[in-house]
């Protein structure tokens, strides 16, 4: 797991999406320059561009401006730390930012778990139906080993599914999938398992229900 230092991304942002859809708040939310930084408390300190720093506390729906405090509003502030999160510059509450160790994207981990991580799209469950990249046919995950790909070995060929022919360019340290052939299932017989990197697999909205 590559933790990923508030300190990397700590320079004041505007982030703008169709400034006629928006009301004003969120215009201003989305426009304005503001350093957003999550504290211990899981709390969030908001810095604006005028240099005021107001407390944001997004379980309580909370902030300390006074368009809040005062007038009750869902302000700016509230506001732009949901921005944040959601274009995960910041983690929300409970969380910490990581890179996704198989596609390098950005993630949210919580602080106790134990790496490998993996994003939403890389995290494969048994019965998640995916695409092999190589042969373009799909398959369904029996499961995901804890084994690299450079560790785990091919029974029938002596080979680590690293070292495998067809695996060669996908990542020696990509956790290593179990997988049917969907076109195998059809029949009477136990359809056959076979071992791939993760990262030559590519996820579908599908499950198979059994």
């Amino acid at each position: 797991m590559t933790l990923i230092n508030p300190s990397n991304d700590a320079e004041p942002t505007a982030l703008a999406p169709d400034p006629e859809r928006l009301d004003a708040r969120s215009l201003r939310a989305w426009t304005e320059r503001m350093l957003v930084d999550r504290r211990e408390d899981d709390s969030y300190a908001v810095t604006t561009e005028s240099g005021h720093t107001y407390r944001v506390d997004l379980p309580e729906r909370s902030c300390s401006c006074p368009d809040h405090r005062i007038r009750g509003e869902q302000c700016k502030h509230l506001r732009r730390v949901a921005i944040e999160i959601t274009a995960r510059r910041v983690a929300p509450p409970g969380r910490e930012r990581a890179r996704c160790d198989v596609c390098g994207s950005v993630t949210f981990v919580r602080g106790d778990e134990s790496p490998p991580h993996r994003c939403r799209r890389c995290e494969l469950v048994p019965g998640d139906v995916v695409l092999d990249r190589e042969t373009g046919k799909r398959l369904v995950v029996a499961r995901v080993l804890d084994e690299r790909a450079d560790e785990r070995v091919i029974e029938a060929t002596g080979e680590t599914v690293a070292e495998y022919e067809r695996n060669d360019g996908y990542p020696a340290g990509d956790p290593v999938v179990e997988a049917t052939y969907l076109s195998d299932r059809r029949g009477s017989k136990p359809s056959r398992r076979y071992a791939f990197p993760l990262s030559r697999l590519d996820r579908t909205d599908e499950q198979l229900v059994e």
